[in-house]
């Protein structure tokens, strides 16, 4: 299958190299985290000579042996080389029962420079402070952008026919290997019931998942609204809010979904009664769902809600008197407001969408981001975007 460099990731790693931290790649079901470490391995060997490399790969029926933790730190250290840099790579580390006793053991002797990577719902981000307790640094990586899928499909000049087919195909670059649209939905579907009806269900041990596919279809259907446990518990009657909010952090916590929080711009605080859920991939709602309540804007909005994630913004939903502002993000010092929509041809749409962003009254950057056709220009200060320029960030 063909690959890809993802620099962005790549050159991450490549400046954590020999710090003291348990580098931990995370991110959900079949986004590539073998493959970046995998590419990194490659990048050491290439640029170094003086390295000890030690790579398990429990996929690998090789290492069935080291499925012991006491085996898996014997292994390690028998293959420790004096005078040696020591990187230590262990590829789908939760299939080696009590692998953290190992891990933890071997950061301790200060000798090795180590990364894990592992089962989105075995090694959960929410995981790691118990795992490994002041001793790791997550890297957190996500399905194709659409910069990387451009890259993937660089032989195609056509950029606004690449953007028609990556909201509909996504960024599951497994997928990519398919030639009808049937056999893309059905990888795209496997990832997603494997990771509801087996990791999850493994991992918290649930009696029936369909409680949890109905939850998850629902969140799917309503990406960018607002909603509370309390509110799906409403329309899904058969459950309490209470068993709706652990199954929503559930989904979370495996990446399926991202919430998004709401921040009161003129307060300057969090509210904590509502907030949204954004989909990991809107290739997988495609896929779900099909076409049912194609709402492109709420599509949009999913996009460029993943993609500042990506660029490293703490991203929230912004709440002004009464109006909403789809995005406010966050870099340090940096803040962007930003409103997303489909169509802003009409004078009504773009009316609504420019309103709340005049009202705010700071200094920071103020945007729309929408399908515009057009190069990038302003009104009243407001930066205007097409999407697919700014998703390529041109």
């Amino acid at each position: 299958m063909k690959t890809i460099e993802r620099s962005e990731y790549l050159n991450r790693i490549k400046n954590l190299k020999n710090t003291p931290d348990i580098k931990v790649i995370t991110g959900i079901r079949r986004s590539g985290k073998s493959i970046l470490m995998q590419e990194y391995v490659s990048y050491l060997k290439d640029h170094y000579e003086d390295i000890n490399i030690i790579f398990i790969d429990f996929m690998d029926l090789s290492f069935e042996a080291l499925k012991e933790y006491h085996a898996l730190h014997t292994y390690v250290e028998e293959h420790y080389r004096q005078g040696k840099e020591n990187y230590l790579f262990i590829d789908e580390v939760q299939m080696c029962l009590n692998f953290e006793l190992a891990v933890n053991s071997l950061y301790s002797k200060r000798k090795y420079d180590i990364y894990i990577t592992g089962s989105n719902a075995f090694l959960l981000s929410a995981d790691l402070a118990t795992l490994f307790t002041g001793r790791y640094i997550e890297i957190h990586i996500y399905p194709f952008s659409f910069k990387e899928y451009c890259k993937y499909y660089s032989e195609n000049s056509d950029i606004d026919m690449l953007f028609e087919e990556y909201t509909i195909k996504g960024g599951f670059a497994g997928s990519y290997a398919y030639n009808t649209e049937k056999d893309r939905k059905d990888y795209i579907k496997e990832v997603y019931e494997t990771i509801v009806t087996r990791d999850l269900a493994q991992k918290y041990s649930l009696p029936d998942t369909q409680m949890l596919q109905r939850l998850s279809e629902f969140l799917m259907d309503n990406i960018s609204n607002l909603t509370s446990p309390s509110k799906i518990s409403n329309m899904l009657t058969s459950t309490n809010h209470v068993t709706i909010g652990k199954y929503i952090k559930y989904l979370c916590n495996a990446f399926v979904f991202y919430d998004i929080k709401r921040y009161d711009i003129r307060g300057k605080k969090y509210l904590k009664s509502t907030e949204k859920f954004y989909l990991s991939d809107v290739g997988m709602r495609y896929a779900i769902l099909g076409t049912r309540n194609m709402d492109f804007g709420r599509v949009y909005e999913n996009m460029v809600c993943l993609e500042l994630l990506r660029r490293g913004y703490d991203v929230y939903v912004g709440k002004l008197y009464q109006k909403e502002i789809d995005f406010v993000a966050q870099k340090g010092s940096e803040k962007i407001y930003i409103q997303v929509s489909d169509n802003i041809t009409e004078e009504e749409t773009f009316k609504r969408e420019y309103t709340p962003l005049l009202q705010i009254r700071d200094a920071y950057p103020k945007i729309i981001i929408a399908r515009t056709n057009h190069p990038e220009y302003s009104y009243e200060g407001i930066r205007i975007f097409d999407i697919k320029d700014w998703l390529l960030n041109q």
